[in-house]
């Protein structure tokens, strides 16, 4: 009897083992991700099988996210035709300030239909020079203030910045915020009772329930956007926590982060993206009008960036983030600055990097020399010795933990958002960029880059070579699992 249970059950593990390796094999477009569940499926049959069906399935493919806002609504789509012939105009007419770039500009346009406008671009390196700028614009906020962040946190900043909402809703101002039901998990139940008893509209997105407690766990919201009565927004790697603030003394590590603020049409993207996801975790059905798209009839003195903001996650049939940042890369001339915390690129971003390189182009790339994620990490350091033999420049940040994720080509174009240069931001969560094309900005986001060069050690290919063996093996192991990271 003894044998038969075990037989039996010998034969329901090589069955489930068998059923999981056909589903990884119809499911997974990805090689290196179809290979690395492969992989645990047959160390680990039955732990690989339930790693598989909680967090591998394809849910991008399934369409379990139905956020769009309705095609047919008249005042979007009479904007929309109105800046995407606007932006063939702009690429045509202003193509030395897109310094070459203008095949980006048209992927763009083409793929997820982002217009390009010219708008006021503001750099705002770390909490400590966000957080001032924006109390001061959500003081002044007098229709709406729509709010989304992955992290938002119950302690000072957080708090401050919850009073205000209060006290504007209080005023007569509609507010919206939408917190990532994970990542802002620290939230309290009083501090979300007192924002709704406030009268501010507050939902989670994608609530974690068991027993889908894994998948949606894989899918988050990690956007961090403002919009001020559409004419003003906010977007970048800076969440809503002390620990962004390096001027509170309790705060025990520097936290390198970047955002940007913006004035002009580009707002409206953000606008966009909120309410898409507003209506889909509150079940509202809130439609564009003239006041959540104001005229853009307010002078701006110093717009001098054209802007394109594109939107990514589970519910595009393409990652045009991804293609974002390939096609910057592929394309640069003269340099490229990349920042990024969680450094585990593509074939095709890896490669490109390389061809850069090798091509005679300046690269470098700054990660963290301290993280808070040391299996990332030891992931990302398997792909240095290759990008260092092709010529890359790899820094350490040694200040504190660097968070940005910012990318700077040639002397016109920069990246500030929110998506890592990973498998995660560009096929799991919901991330969204701004692409900025003039060469004011470029060089001021060059110069903050090349300032934290000085807070950074250099790796070189002889000392990176004589590491330990046994470093290097892990290393190398935690790479098989890095499409899964």
């Amino acid at each position: 009897m003894q044998i038969q249970v075990e037989t039996l059950l010998s034969i329901g593990v090589y069955a489930l083992m068998f059923f999981t390796t056909v589903r990884i094999i119809l499911d997974t477009n990805n090689p290196a991700k179809a290979l690395s569940y492969l992989l645990l499926n047959v160390m680990l049959p039955v732990l690989g099988s339930i790693a598989y069906f909680t967090l591998g399935v394809n849910y991008r493919k399934r369409q379990i996210y139905s956020k769009k806002l309705k095609a047919t609504n008249q005042l979007l789509m009479s904007i929309r035709e109105k800046y995407v012939a606007k932006t063939e105009q702009l690429i045509e007419r202003d193509a030395p300030q897109l310094g070459g770039h203008t095949e980006l500009a048209q992927l763009l346009l083409n793929e997820v239909r982002e217009p390009l406008s010219l708008n006021c671009v503001t750099l705002l390196n770390n909490g400590e020079s966000k957080f001032p700028a924006l109390l001061e614009d959500l003081e002044s906020a007098q229709h709406f203030i729509h709010i989304e962040y992955y992290i938002y946190e119950d302690d000072n900043i957080g708090n401050q910045i919850k009073d205000v909402l209060l006290r504007k809703a209080k005023s007569g101002v509609k507010v919206r915020f939408i917190y990532d039901d994970f990542g802002s998990r620290g939230l309290r139940r009083e501090f979300l009772k007192q924002l709704k008893a406030g009268k501010v509209e507050a939902f989670p997105f994608y609530k974690v329930r068991w027993p889908f407690f894994a998948s949606r766990l894989n899918y988050r919201n990690h956007r961090k956007i403002i919009v001020i009565d559409g004419h003003t927004g906010y977007v970048g790697g800076i969440n809503v926590s002390d620990r962004y603030i390096n001027t509170v003394k309790t705060n025990t590590m520097y936290w390198r982060d970047t955002h940007i603020r913006l004035e002009g049409p580009a707002v409206w993207t953000l606008q966009h993206t909120f309410l898409a996801d507003w209506n889909f975790c509150s079940r509202q059905r809130i439609n564009p009008d003239e006041r959540l798209f104001p005229p853009t009839s307010r002078p701006l003195p110093n717009a001098r960036e054209l802007v394109q903001v594109v939107a990514g996650g589970p519910d595009y049939p393409r990652s045009g983030i991804m293609l974002s940042y390939f096609t910057a890369i592929a394309n640069a001339n003269e340099r490229i600055f990349l920042t990024s915390p969680y450094f585990i690129p593509n074939a095709s971003i890896f490669d490109a990097l390389r061809k850069a390189a090798l091509s005679g182009k300046e690269v470098r790339l700054l990660v963290p020399g301290i993280s808070d994620s040391g299996f990332v990490n030891s992931a990302s350091r398997s792909y240095y010795q290759d990008l260092l033999d092709c010529g890359v420049h790899i820094y350490l940040y040694q200040k504190g933990f660097v968070h940005a994720k910012t990318l700077v080509v040639d002397d016109y174009l920069s990246f500030v958002g929110t998506a890592n240069m990973d498998n995660r931001s560009f096929d799991l969560n919901f991330e969204i960029n701004a692409v900025i094309y003039g060469k004011e900005f470029c060089q001021e986001l060059a110069e903050s880059f090349l300032n934290d060069l000085n807070d950074s050690r250099l790796i070189t290919q002889h000392a990176w070579r004589r590491r330990n063996k046994w470093q290097v093996l892990g290393d190398k192991i935690a790479r098989l699992f890095s499409p899964l990271l």
